[in-house]
C-alpha cells in the first residue's frame, strides 16, 4: 500500500525504458530488487542495468525532463485473459486474429502470416490483438505502437481448424494415433526376427508385434502393460529354444554325460511346443 501511494508519476513503468519509447511494466518484480527512491517517490525499473543508468542521473529520468511522458492509462496496453475478452464483446480483434509481432518481425513474408491465440489477447486502443506465443506479446507490450498499425495482407494462409482424429479415414486416422506405435513395434521385430518353434516366420513376426503392441500400449493399466511384457519375454525365451538347440546340436550321437547341463530340459520344452497352435487366446 505504501508503495502504491508513493511511485512516481511513471507508476510501474520503467522510466529509462520509456525514454528509449519502451513500455516496460516492472510488476514483475514483487521484491523490489531494482526499484530506486528520489525526491520522496518509488520508481521501477526494468532490471540492473536500467537501474544503473537511473541511479547515475535521476533528474534525467523524471518530470521536467524526461523525454517521454508515460501515456494515460486507457492508452496503455493491457493482457485481457479469455473471461474479460467475452466481457469486452462486440470489440473486434485486429490483424484477423494474426499475430502482427510474427508478421512484422518476419519482414511482413507470407510464410509468417502466423494465427494468433485467443488466450494471448492484448487490448490497445479498445482493439484486441492475438499473439502466437508469450514472447510476441510481451514484445507488442512493450512497442504496441510499432504492431498496431500493420495491415493484413490479401493473400492469407488457409486457417487451421481442429479437426477430430475419429473423423478421418481409416488410413488418417491409424496415421495419426497409432503410426509411432506400429513403426516402433515393427522396428522391434525386424531386429528380433522372431522364430517361434514349430510356427512360420510370419506367425511367429505377428505374434511377436502383438504382444510388443499390448506391453507397450500407453493407454493402458501399469498392470495390463506388466502382464503383456511378461508374456513377450516368456515368447523371446521359447523362440531362443531355437537358436540353442541349433548351436549345441551335432551330427553324431552324444551321451548325456556330454551334453550342456540344460540341453535335455531345453529340447523337451521345444518338443512339446510342437502341438502348440496360435489362437485368440494367446494374447488375451
Amino acid at each position: 500500500m505504501q508503495l502504491e501511494a508513493r511511485l512516481g508519476e511513471f507508476g510501474h513503468y520503467c522510466p529509462v525504458a520509456l525514454a528509449t519509447g519502451a513500455l516496460s511494466d516492472a510488476h514483475w518484480d514483487e521484491e523490489l530488487k531494482f526499484a530506486a527512491e528520489f525526491r520522496g517517490r518509488y520508481f521501477r525499473t526494468s532490471g540492473q542495468q536500467e537501474l544503473a543508468d537511473f541511479l547515475a542521473n535521476p533528474i534525467e529520468y523524471v518530470a521536467p525532463r524526461a523525454p517521454q511522458k508515460l501515456p494515460e492509462p486507457h492508452l496503455l496496453p493491457r493482457r485481457r485473459t479469455p473471461i474479460e475478452v467475452k466481457a469486452l464483446f462486440p470489440i473486434s480483434v485486429a490483424f484477423g486474429g494474426y499475430c502482427t509481432v510474427t508478421y512484422t518481425d518476419g519482414e511482413s513474408r507470407y510464410e509468417n502470416i502466423v494465427s494468433g491465440v485467443p488466450e494471448l489477447a492484448v487490448q490497445y486502443r479498445n482493439i484486441l490483438y492475438h499473439f502466437a506465443e508469450i514472447d510476441q506479446l510481451e514484445m507488442f507490450m512493450k512497442w504496441p505502437e510499432q504492431y498496431c498499425h500493420v495491415t493484413l495482407p490479401h493473400k492469407l494462409p488457409p486457417r487451421r481448424e481442429p479437426l477430430e482424429a475419429t473423423r478421418l479415414p481409416i488410413l488418417g486416422y491409424m496415421e495419426q494415433r497409432v503410426a509411432t506405435s506400429i513403426i516402433q513395434c515393427m522396428t522391434a521385430t525386424g531386429n528380433y526376427k522372431p522364430k517361434y518353434p514349430f510356427m512360420s516366420s510370419t506367425q511367429s513376426a505377428l505374434q511377436y508385434m502383438a504382444y510388443s503392441l499390448k506391453a507397450h500400449n500407453p493407454r493402458s493399466s501399469d498392470y495390463v502393460r506388466r502382464k503383456y511384457a511378461q508374456k513377450l519375454r516368456q515368447f523371446e525365451n521359447q523362440c531362443e529354444l531355437i537358436r540353442y538347440l541349433g548351436d549345441h546340436m551335432t551330427v553324431r550321437y552324444r551321451a548325456p554325460k556330454d551334453r550342456p547341463i540344460d540341453f535335455d530340459y531345453k529340447m523337451t520344452s521345444f518338443l512339446a511346443l510342437k502341438d502348440t497352435l496360435p489362437t485368440h487366446s494367446w494374447i488375451k
